[in-house]
């Protein structure tokens, strides 16, 4: 692993993460609703701000990137776009799960999402550190 202290933090948090959703996890299939809604908003909050923290420090976007690609775009560009691509995807299901407690207390729906949130962000978090925080990030623009 690159000795960046950035990357190590991030990785950090991919470990925490993935302990915070174990716990929605633990209450959402013991049946536990209350545990399980205030185990999604957790997550879901550090979820957030982790992201947010990539994109600000790692992968930013400028003013005029989109999310779909655009006519000619370099290898490390393509990895970004995708990577804050995962990252609106994992945001969403996560959103979605946290919704589905508090408003309509559907723990059953709750947990058919959990598994896809799961094996998304299992993917996104092992290509991120693979592909980029092993090696050091290399903030673009700066």
């Amino acid at each position: 692993m690159s000795g960046d202290p950035l990357a190590a933090l991030l990785i950090e948090e991919h470990r925490r993460l993935d302990e915070l959703f174990g716990r929605f996890l633990a209450a959402a299939f013991a049946g536990e609703e209350g545990a399980a809604a205030e185990a999604i908003e957790v997550f879901d909050e550090e979820l957030r701000r982790h992201t947010a923290m990539e994109e600000e420090r790692i992968y930013p976007a400028s003013p005029t990137e989109k999310l779909a690609p655009p006519p000619s775009e370099d290898e490390e560009a393509r990895r970004f776009r995708v990577l804050r691509l995962e990252h609106v995807q994992v945001r969403e299901l996560s959103g979605m799960i946290r919704r589905l407690l508090a408003e309509a207390r559907d723990i059953e729906s709750a947990r058919r999402l959990a598994g896809n949130l799961a094996r998304r962000w299992d993917e996104h978090t092992a290509r991120e550190e693979k592909e980029v925080l092993e090696r050091g990030p290399q903030p673009r623009g700066r």
